[in-house]
């Protein structure tokens, strides 16, 4: 669940850069570790106040948080693929609330309103204070979260795409073969940029496999059906076969039947599985007049097939 930047500092929307500023000098002269050691419920506190004033002082994130693009943790609001962006279902808070060890918000992108918070802890305990040492004013950035609409084949067989972020930035996806839906990428240091010097944060790639025209995955498997003729299936033959790396010569054995499932060794997800292809016998469409005068000649037209009881 969401929380709200303005609140944690006890804003409101209007509140301007000074007000921000203020804000959070109050509560991190307060709250912060080296005030209060040992204080986890203050710390925590501490760090929430941090990640609001990461966003709001920043003047291009908190527009874009105003404008609801990002939520308050600085994810984004828009996922993409299939040529453009799409609105996300719902957007997911990032890990922990103010950013240490892999926290969500982003720091300040400079900028003539920016917040250097070296200068607000300098401020408040004296000249050259970063954190007492323990990294309270180097922060790591954002991580930056999105979906990445992909073709079924793509995850069969691994892929590189390219997709634009909605701050002007390209990022180079390298699929790997045999990912699947929900599965997430991590891109090391492609996030948002660090505070204070900080590490960058990542960026989190969310797959969504679209489902194939024919082809079904079950684990490593892949399922097909395939229509035969009444011919191929009566006398067999070899017939072309579609498989995730390319058609296949594929012989089918005379009397098959509807149903009948035939295996292609290592045809499956990246070439650890195996592709399994269902055979269905197909009628002509239109009526054929002298295969009807056939099956009314034939001896065997009243033998019914096994039927469940």
């Amino acid at each position: 669940m969401s929380w709200d930047p303005y609140a944690t500092l006890g804003l409101g929307r209007t509140a301007t850069a000074d007000d921000i500023r203020r804000a959070y000098r109050k509560l991190a002269k307060e709250l912060h570790p080296d005030v209060r050691p040992g204080d986890k419920a203050a710390e925590e506190r501490f760090k929430r106040a941090t990640a609001a004033f990461n966003l709001l002082s920043d003047p291009a994130l908190k527009s874009r948080y105003d404008r609801g693009e990002i939520d308050a943790d600085g994810n984004e609001r828009m996922a993409f693929g299939g040529g453009g962006p799409r609105p996300r279902q719902s957007a997911r808070a990032g890990a922990g609330a103010g950013g240490f060890g892999g926290g969500p918000q982003g720091g300040p992108a400079g900028g003539a309103d920016a917040f250097d918070l070296g200068d607000i802890f300098s401020d408040l305990f004296g000249p050259g204070f970063s954190g007492g040492g323990r990294g309270y004013g180097r922060m790591r950035g954002r991580d930056i979260r999105f979906t990445l609409d992909i073709d079924f084949l793509d995850a069969v067989n691994g892929a590189k795409r390219r997709v634009s972020l909605a701050e002007g930035r390209t990022l180079d996806v390298a699929i790997p073969a045999g990912v699947e839906s929900g599965q997430v990428l991590r891109l090391k240091n492609q996030g948002g940029p660090g505070v204070q010097g900080g590490p960058s944060g990542d960026a989190l790639v969310e797959l969504n496999v679209r489902p194939h025209a024919f082809f079904r995955r079950e684990g490593q498997d892949i399922h097909m059906d395939l229509n035969i003729s009444l011919t191929e299936a009566v006398e067999g033959g070899r017939v072309q076969a579609p498989t995730p790396s390319g058609p296949v010569s594929l012989s089918i054995p005379a009397g098959s039947n509807t149903g009948k499932v035939l295996r292609l060794k290592g045809k499956g997800v990246g070439g650890q599985g195996d592709q399994f292809v269902r055979l269905l016998v197909m009628l002509p469409e239109v009526p054929d007049e002298e295969l009807k005068r056939f099956v009314k000649k034939w001896p065997k037209r009243d033998q019914a097939p096994p039927r469940p009881s």
